[in-house]
């Protein structure tokens, strides 16, 4: 390769430890294969990729419990992963407590009946008395979750049912169960808990580095390797504030649509988080050479002078650098050959430095 002796000038300026400015001629380009590009503004995105852990939605698990002590009388086929529609039966109750409280709405409704056939006045003291009665008696039994259906049967027949039907809450399908017929209840316990997958949550671990680009409602893209064809979008709802000191990670949580139910809980799926930078200015990938502690591009000047340039970074985005500092706007940068313009430069430098030091 043919090189064209630089004047010692042309070295000057160059803070770059190791490297001096080379010229090569247009010819020894060709052989070379040396190629360039231009330093311009790019629209620039930061992706950061991850593993996620799919689990259910805490905001959609309903806990179904009761407000007084009891047994189980009947189950409607509640089993583990079995689907219930809001409003659907999902066992009988037998308490004391919600019969008496019955009672004591019938004793009311009786009440009140046989004030107004008595010949009391609708604004009588007796009669709204007696209407008060009904009131907080109809009052404790909505407290206890007694089913209206049951009150309004109450109302209707005359008669208090032993037992007290507990309906599904919510459209769900059983992720906990904790009893059998038979089973004795204690007031607040858990009877089971339902779950809506229709959405989802995707527990995703987040390296210290990437977290300046994770934000609050950046899209999400997950995709698992057993499903090639499907490509599952969400978004960022929450980012941990504390860091986990082991992994150094932090929890991303990502809410994601399931209405196809194809995500199941304990799945493990890999995570793409973009994040927009917007237009940035930016050197290709390829002209970007790294040494040590420095990093730096050969930059063109004129029709053969290589110089090299120290340059410092910041995200890498689709086979461009963003550059922060050394380089312009229309900057030519060698990109292709680069390391035989390095290894001149190199050998350049090491000649100055002995000539320099002999006397």
């Amino acid at each position: 390769m043919e090189m064209i002796p630089v004047e010692a000038i042309a070295s000057a300026g160059i803070d770059l430890p190791g490297q001096a400015t080379v010229s090569i001629t247009p010819e020894s380009r060709e052989r070379m294969g040396l190629t360039f590009g231009t330093v311009e503004k790019h629209t620039l995105s930061r992706d950061v990729r991850t593993f996620a852990r799919i689990v259910p939605d805490d905001e959609r698990l309903y806990q179904v419990t009761v407000k007084a002590e009891g047994w189980v009388e009947h189950l409607n086929d509640v089993t583990k992963g079995a689907f219930f529609k809001q409003g659907t039966p999902l066992m009988k109750i037998y308490s004391p407590e919600l019969v008496t409280a019955g009672e004591e709405y019938l004793v009311a409704l009786r009440n009140r009946d046989k004030v107004m056939a008595s010949g009391g006045l609708a604004n009588s003291e007796t009669a709204k008395g007696a209407e008060m009665m009904v009131t907080t008696a109809r009052r404790r039994l909505e407290l206890l979750d007694f089913p209206a259906e049951q009150i309004q049967q109450i109302e209707r027949t005359g008669l208090v049912d032993k037992e007290m039907t507990i309906y599904s809450p919510v459209d769900g399908w059983v992720a906990e169960t904790n009893i059998a017929a038979g089973h004795k209840i204690m007031q607040g316990e858990s009877l089971m808990v339902l779950a809506d997958y229709s959405v989802v949550w995707a527990n995703a671990d987040v390296y210290e580095p990437d977290l300046p680009f994770v934000k609050i409602g950046m899209p999400v893209e997950l995709t698992l390797p057993y499903y090639p064809d499907k490509m599952f979008r969400g978004d960022v709802s929450f980012i941990s504030p504390t860091l986990d000191p082991e992994t150094r990670t932090v929890k991303v949580r990502i809410t994601v649509h399931n209405s196809d139910l194809l995500l199941k809980p304990e799945m493990y799926a890999t995570a793409r988080l973009s994040y927009q930078l917007g237009e940035r200015l930016a050197v290709p990938e390829s002209a970007v050479m790294f040494s040590g502690d420095h990093v730096y591009a050969f930059r063109e000047e004129g029709e053969s002078r290589m110089v090299p340039v120290l340059i410092k970074l910041g995200v890498r985005s689709e086979g461009y650098f963003e550059v922060l500092s050394g380089l312009k706007e229309g900057d030519r940068v060698v990109t292709s050959a680069n390391f035989l313009v390095d290894s001149e430069s190199s050998m350049k430098a090491a000649i100055e430095a002995l000539a320099g030091n002999n006397p």
